[in-house]
């Protein structure tokens, strides 16, 4: 298939149970299933590369009649061993892809993809209590299973044509960015656009060291990273090593995550459960090295009002009805000693002067913490209009670890808002290679750090400036990059009136956040009495 072909038939297959299951739903199903015709491909192929290595010249088995080999490849193909050693998953019979195909006008063939499932989690421990096992409770159409089914078979996995973990990494990713698209807001629980988590990975350029992801979704950002670490391991001439380390608020999101770390072949500690990592905290002891997340933008409901005197409030307290000083905070508290953090949070988190965000946000500036501020465009995000920015901190700014260049006292400021040229759909936009390349090359220039090119740093009008603690306290301690990098076709009225704005965007987006919840809340108490709108 072309790509073009490819894609089509992925959401065609998510289409087929559009109207049946709920939107926020469907894709978990839908993902189950594509997971089990993946390990069913790459098990079947492993049958193949058993059978290849007997009949290599530099086997022992070469010299072998070539009856007998096929039937010790036969025999070695029941052997779980050599298929666990090359790390892929052990399918056992009557669950493969193959032979549930064969019964899909059957009419228990969910409760039949339930056992399977179910079989191959009690094979595999990484994959324990991960696998969708509600295929029976779903109340669809006789015969929507059996056609998502068939759909879905014409995706084929072949690790002797392309990567097999990459392809299946390249489809789960797609599936994700589809539903996101096609569920708006809801979808910020489990998904970070591709270009937004590039490019805090490129700038905080993780390698060796623990990482971690206090709202990690999906698990994107793990991903990413480890993908980051392997390509400059030959750059640098050593092996990275990133132990992973999470927590994830819902557990169906979790279940997400997990999947996708085992698919990528890699293990991480997601805590003993899902829950709150203000309220419930997985990793109270945890110091991490790079720490990247995207939570959720201006949450009101986080429990702040039983946590007025937590100790992770070194910089002050947050407000009880917004997270966002909250989520800094805690971040900066898990930070090791060379620890650095990668942060998206809304644009109103820079200059907010409400429920005392202001002073909290000048006692981090002042504790030298904040390292890097990045003002990003408009419409990267599928699921949310509210303007976002990323927040670079760094417990160890001076020359050493972390870069060869002194920076203690000092903030770097860039100004994306006029970048992201690759157009994703009418309402989406991404950033291209190269204008992910500029702008991290930007960071590891002004850090000096080992993936810069060399060259020097110098500030650029209207796109990064290198600002003192002086320059922000002029500022009163705001950190929206227009305010330093002098814009050309920005002058300070403008500015003034663009950090006003991105407040009043962020108080009405806090609003309707609380509407809903209010909403939901009446429909969960009408639907207790047997009343539904």
């Amino acid at each position: 298939m072309t790509n073009e072909e490819f894609k089509s038939t992925l959401w065609n297959s998510a289409n087929i149970l559009r109207g049946s299951v709920a939107a926020a739903e469907y894709k978990y199903p839908v993902l189950a299933l594509v997971f089990l015709k993946y390990v069913s491909d790459i098990f079947k192929a492993q049958g193949k590369v058993i059978e290849n290595r007997l009949a290599e010249p530099d086997s022992p088995m070469y010299v072998v009649d070539r009856d007998l080999r096929q039937e010790m490849a036969a025999e070695l193909a029941s052997d779980r061993d050599a298929y666990t050693q090359d790390n892929v998953f052990w399918v056992p019979e009557g669950a493969r892809y193959e032979d549930l195909l064969a019964h899909i006008a059957a009419d228990d063939l969910a409760q039949r993809l339930d056992k399977a499932m179910k079989a191959i989690e009690d094979e595999n421990p990484e994959l324990v209590g991960v696998l969708y096992r509600d295929f029976g409770r779903l109340e669809l159409e006789a015969g929507k299973l059996g056609e998502l089914m068939k759909e879905l078979a014409k995706l084929k996995f072949d690790p002797a044509k392309h990567g097999s973990r990459d392809i299946f990494g390249e489809v789960y990713e797609y599936f994700l960015g589809e539903f996101a698209r096609s569920e708006g807001a809801k979808a910020g629980e489990f998904y970070t656009p591709k270009s937004v988590v590039n490019l805090l990975v490129e700038i905080l350029a993780p390698f060796k060291g623990k990482i971690y992801d206090p709202a990690c979704g999906s698990g994107g950002m793990f991903v990413q990273s480890i993908k980051f670490m392997h390509a400059h391991e030959k750059q640098l001439g050593k092996d990275g090593d990133l132990p992973i380390y999470g927590q994830e608020l819902m557990a169906t999101t979790r279940k997400l995550c997990k999947m996708n770390l085992a698919v990528h072949g890699l293990r991480g500690d997601l805590g003993n459960t899902y829950g709150s990592t203000f309220t419930n905290d997985q990793h109270p002891n945890l110091r991490a090295d790079y720490i990247l997340a995207n939570p959720p933008f201006n949450i009101s409901k986080w429990g702040g009002d039983s946590l007025s005197d937590d100790p992770r409030w070194q910089w002050g307290i947050p407000p009880a009805n917004n997270a966002n000083y909250a989520w800094l905070q805690h971040m900066a508290s898990r930070l090791s000693q060379r620890g650095r953090a990668a942060i998206v949070l809304a644009n109103g988190s820079m200059t907010t002067q409400t429920s005392g965000e202001g002073e909290i946000r000048k006692n981090l500036i002042i504790s030298d913490l904040v390292e890097c501020m990045v003002a990003l465009p408009g419409q990267l995000f599928s699921n949310t209009q509210i303007p976002a920015c990323l927040w670079f901190l760094s417990k160890d700014k001076g020359a050493g670890v972390n870069g060869s260049i002194d920076r203690k006292g000092e903030v770097l400021f860039i100004d994306c808002r006029k970048k992201g040229a690759e157009q994703l759909s009418r309402t989406q936009i991404a950033f291209t290679d190269d204008e992910l390349h500029a702008i991290a090359l930007t960071y590891h220039r002004w850090r000096g750090s080992a993936f810069s090119d060399g060259q020097d740093y110098a500030d650029e009008p209207g796109f990064c400036m290198s600002a003192s603690m002086a320059d922000m306290e002029k500022h009163h301690y705001a950190l929206t990059p227009g305010r330093y990098v002098g814009a050309a076709d920005m002058d300070d009225d403008d500015e003034a009136f663009e950090d006003k704005m991105a407040e009043l965007t962020a108080r009405v987006a806090e609003r309707m956040a609380r509407g809903r919840e209010l909403e939901d809340e009446i429909r969960q108490r009408l639907a207790g009495i047997g009343y539904e709108i």
